[in-house]
């Protein structure tokens, strides 16, 4: 299963009449979140795949000409807080960054930590029934000490730490940091799980479980 992974900004690649035949072999899309809803729009209309998305820190409602309010991408599915298979990959989701001025979208470790906990009942039930507790974690706020900074904005979470050593998944995509350097590290191991920056856009593929 390939997978296209979208994050922070627009991508000319993405954002482009020729997306349909450049990404054809895409078969779901995932957004870890500060794109407008627009471009998730565009990326779920002209692909026409389906696309499981995280708000990111500066995510907002959008108003529309009638002046009613969309809180959310038409066609999108948001999966924070959520854990959801997809022809058998399972997939997690949690949106926003630390927590470091009023707003939506942002949250302290400890209030992550219990959010984690609330996902543990699906995550034990998973482990039971299907020998393993998850496949990708999607995020917008990396985990701590990993592609994140000392600046209280763009501090990852320990509460990744923990989910990621006891659930391990085989992927952790994040955005939040964004890289203007082409040698800038997108990619780390922390035991079973590859962590990737998915600034811009990056592409994963994985192969679906054997039925048991």
């Amino acid at each position: 299963m390939k997978i296209l992974v979208i994050a922070d900004t627009v991508h000319d690649l993405v954002y482009s009449p020729t997306a349909a035949e450049r990404f054809k072999d895409i078969d779901l899309v995932l957004s870890c979140g500060d794109v407008s809803f627009d471009y998730l729009e565009f990326v779920v209309s002209a692909l026409n795949k389906p696309l499981f998305f995280v708000f990111g820190n500066h995510a907002e409602c959008q108003v529309r000409l009638d002046g009613s309010i969309k809180l959310t991408p038409e066609g999108c599915r948001n999966i924070h807080r959520r854990v959801v298979s997809f022809r058998g990959v399972l997939i997690a989701g949690l949106e926003g960054s630390m927590r470091y001025r009023s707003g939506d979208h942002q949250y302290t470790d400890w209030q992550m930590r219990l959010m984690v906990c609330k996902m543990l009942p699906r995550l034990l039930w998973n482990r039971l029934f299907h020998g393993r507790a998850l496949d990708i974690l999607v995020t917008h706020a990396p985990p701590r000490g990993i592609h994140d900074a000392e600046d209280r904005c763009h501090r990852g979470f320990a509460a990744f730490l923990w989910l990621i050593d006891h659930f391990p998944p085989r992927y952790l995509v994040h955005g939040h940091t964004h890289l203007y350097r082409q040698d800038a590290p997108r990619v780390a191991k922390r035991g079973a799980t590859t962590v990737i920056n998915s600034y811009g856009y990056q592409i994963i593929e994985i192969e679906p479980p054997a039925k048991r």
